[in-house]
């Protein structure tokens, strides 16, 4: 089963200066037994000006050798601080500085798939990008899909802050920037608007799959994942929740909650298939 743990749900701990990057590795890798993991970048970066500012290559270098030691697969590298989108060209031009510099990195890691959002407020009235907004993202992520194909991960936002909460803004972009290499990271049951078929309608461009703690105890998001296998989605599924505390704890009983999930839409469609089947003969 295709599990992960996004690196943000140990926010706690990195605070406290109980966990490093290195200790993230050994926890997915040998207390929960996956080969997957989710690095959120300020696990490997510092926090300067409002900025999240990379570790130097050596030290990414050394997270790469530990992934490689551990037979761990990045499949996710999730981007804060680098997003397309601002009003003050200032900082849309320090944004996407950061942004290079970020994919670069994903390259030395070895990442599978990288995040890094579309920019925007969180208020409720930001439900669609104005006319200049539109352009400037559209036209950030054609030319970080160039790098990502030359490079061979996918790129792309997660519905996270702003009009990317609303599943048409998305759609609505992914179909502007039409690379092969553009997707979505998918934070299932995450919307602002639409909450009942916005998975579905995001779900082909999904690159990756975040489940959280509200998300993963809902009977009926198991028609979410039917959705998404449905659309053709073979990827990983990470739970995300930032417990306030027992941290590991809450991790380990989420992702069994998603394993459930997981488990009882497979079976669901071996169902479906064998009805199928045996209609047909």
């Amino acid at each position: 089963m295709k599990l992960s743990v996004g690196g943000y749900s140990f926010y706690n701990l990195f605070q406290e200066g109980k966990m490093d990057v290195f200790g993230y590795l050994e926890t997915v890798k040998y207390r929960y037994h996956l080969d997957a993991v989710d690095l959120w970048n300020a696990q490997i970066a510092q926090r300067t000006n409002s900025m999240l500012i990379l570790a130097d290559e050596s030290y990414l270098v050394k997270v790469r050798e530990a992934l490689d030691e551990k037979g761990l697969r990045l499949v996710n590298l999730a981007v804060d601080t680098a997003h397309l989108w601002d009003p003050d060209p200032e900082i849309r031009e320090a944004l996407r500085q950061n942004a290079l510099k970020h994919l670069q990195a994903a390259v030395i890691l070895g990442a599978e798939t990288v995040r890094i959002d579309t920019g925007g407020s969180y208020r409720a009235e930001d439900d669609s990008y104005t006319d200049e907004a539109f352009e400037w993202i559209v036209n950030g992520y054609r030319e970080y899909c160039q790098f990502a194909r030359d490079h061979g991960f996918r790129i792309g936002p997660e519905n996270h802050m702003g009009a990317s909460l609303v599943p048409d803004e998305l759609v609505r972009i992914a179909e502007a920037v039409n690379d092969p290499a553009f997707g979505v990271l998918l934070h299932m049951d995450r919307w602002s608007r639409d909450k009942e078929t916005g998975d579905q309608l995001v779900a082909p461009w999904a690159y990756h799959i975040h489940f959280d703690n509200k998300s993963a105890a809902k009977e009926e998001i198991l028609s979410h994942i039917k959705a998404i296998q449905a659309a053709g989605y073979d990827g990983y599924w990470a739970v995300e929740y930032n417990a306030p505390e027992n941290q590991y704890l809450e991790v380990e009983y989420l992702l069994c909650q998603a394993a459930k999930r997981l488990k009882e839409a497979e079976s669901a469609a071996d169902r479906l298939d064998s009805y199928i089947r045996t209609g047909q003969n």
